[in-house]
């Protein structure tokens, strides 16, 4: 099914936005801007058009035109008058640009200059004229375009004015003349709509950002290729129009991505599938504290979490990550949904361990995932639907490589000791002596009550032994705390949900609001 509308396409160096077509396929976006082709008669180029208007005693030249060099825009063609002189040439547009009038080029003159040309210019006026694509939208040129197309009338001519030429003019002969009529073998012309670009959406990203920065374009966002070519800015007219387009792309580059991931899970064995990847923003801090965005690709696959610069297309590219972390020892965490415009929801969705973070973020839709020596990534996405696929398929990578993993074992250390900590999906917390591997302990998943720690390498875990009922305490030392308490939190999620998998679901902050929602 393709979707098609009306756009414009925003200059960020000229700050002029032109109309534009977009035309959306499963696969490719395409940009149309308007032209005017030689359609029979003549296979010359339809760049330049000359034209004889003959003036008519009522009606004048038929046209208005709009524009001029003061505002760094050519004169155009604003109005054409149904069957009167412009029309029956059958080849003048609306926005075609004025270049010669009578063999005078007027391409650098002023709006009262060609008006005044073309009022002097005597009963038949010859001008050439070339098709304006990219007519700046503040000269509001019709094209059943939607959105605001009120004329600003001031007394005089203004680019915001059409200046009509369908009145007479200084005409000499005030006898009528012949009409302007295309002779036979003319060649003929016709606007049309041509593809100028075709983004293809495999792998592509969107961003409604300003680049690098916080700061969100009002109804407007840029899709990206893989190879970096950009559509541009895209401006809708409403928000519901941006909001509409911004979804049918998001589902269309989802939808190839799924597709993505199958071919690449068909060379990959049962263990090492890939759960989910796609493009979000990591904020990184910036020397002066600022907070600064770049584009990353994530994926969950095996017992690997993925942080890239650029997609893995080839089967290669995998080893090219910038980051690898093991499933088991990160923890996934939603920091901010956006629930209206002025309403933000800051989410704890935190089994266990709790750690307050600096949340001064200004997007929405929000993720940090916490990895080994308490480091943490920021990440953001474009839309809450993203977010909570993202939620989801955390859980569930985690989940699978916790199932699959079986146990995980870490050294550690207490009153001089060298230890073994052990963490086991079937019998709980084991803990024993590196040489003699005599148990020192054991318990169950159900009677770790508590546990708190310094923040840096040693951690109390509370259990209730089954028989007094009664705490124990056990004290331990880490290399990696960080790690090892992601790799109990991973554990024990893993068991709950094994156990119960509508508590887990119940517990999705994601979901539960974007679906209210």
């Amino acid at each position: 099914q393709t979707k098609t509308g009306i756009a414009l396409l925003y200059d960020e160096v000229s700050e002029n936005a032109y109309d534009i077509r977009l035309k959306l396929t499963k696969e490719v976006l395409t940009i149309q801007k308007q032209d005017v082709v030689c359609v029979s008669g003549s296979d010359h180029s339809a760049n330049h058009r000359t034209v004889t208007l003959r003036r008519q005693p009522v009606g004048g030249l038929g046209l208005s035109i709009k524009g001029g060099a003061e505002h760094k825009v050519p004169v155009v063609i604003s109005k054409i008058f149904k069957d009167q002189a412009a029309e029956q040439t059958g080849m003048l547009f609306i926005g075609d640009a004025i270049i010669q009038v009578n063999g005078i080029n007027v391409e650098s003159a002023t709006h009262e200059e060609v008006v005044h040309l073309l009022r002097n210019a005597g009963d038949e006026v010859t001008i050439t004229v070339q098709y304006l694509r990219e007519a700046p939208s503040f000269l509001k040129l019709p094209l059943g375009s939607p959105g605001p197309s009120s004329d600003h009338s001031s007394g005089t001519s203004s680019p915001l004015f059409d200046s009509g030429l369908h009145l007479n003019g200084n005409s000499t002969n005030t006898a009528p003349s012949s009409p302007s009529s295309p002779i036979a073998n003319e060649p003929k012309y016709e606007k049309r709509w041509l593809d100028t670009l075709s983004v293809p959406l495999s792998m592509a990203r969107i961003s409604r950002y300003k680049t690098g920065t916080d700061k969100l374009r009002s109804n407007a966002f840029e899709v990206l290729a893989l190879d970096g070519v950009s559509t541009g800015i895209l401006q809708f007219y409403t928000a519901q129009e941006s909001a509409d387009w911004l979804r049918a792309m998001s589902t269309n580059i989802s939808d190839l991505t799924l597709q993505n991931m199958k071919m690449a899970n068909k060379c990959c064995s049962p263990s090492d599938q890939v759960i989910h990847m796609g493009w979000v923003n990591e904020r990184l801090e910036g020397t002066d504290s600022s907070q600064l965005y770049k584009f990353k690709f994530l994926a969950l696959k095996g017992s690997s979490f993925y942080i890239f610069s650029t997609p893995p297309v080839s089967t290669l590219d995998w080893v090219r990550a910038e980051k690898i972390y093991n499933l088991c020892e990160v923890l996934f965490k939603i920091h901010k949904l956006w629930l209206a415009d002025d309403c933000w929801l800051q989410a704890n969705l935190y089994l266990g361990i709790h750690q307050d973070f600096d949340l001064e973020d200004q997007r929405p839709y929000c993720f940090s995932v916490m990895v080994g020596h308490g480091k943490s990534h920021f990440f953001n996405v474009e839309l809450g639907s993203e977010l909570a696929v993202w939620e989801k398929s955390f859980q569930r990578a985690i989940f699978l490589e916790v199932q699959r993993t079986g146990s995980k074992t870490y050294m550690c250390s207490w009153q001089g000791d060298t230890l073994c900590f052990t963490v086991d999906f079937a019998l709980g917390f084991t803990c024993f002596d590196s040489k003699t591997k005599n148990v020192l302990w054991r318990f169950k998943f159900s009677q770790l009550k508590g546990s708190s720690d310094d923040g840096k390498t040693r951690v109390k875990l509370l259990f209730q032994n089954l028989d007094t009922k009664q705490i124990e305490t056990k004290e331990l030392e880490f290399q990696d705390l960080t790690a090892v308490l992601h790799c109990i939190h991973s554990f024990i999620a893993a068991k709950v949900a094994s156990v119960d998998p509508v508590f887990i679901d119940s517990q999705s902050i994601a979901r539960k609001y974007m679906y209210s929602n």
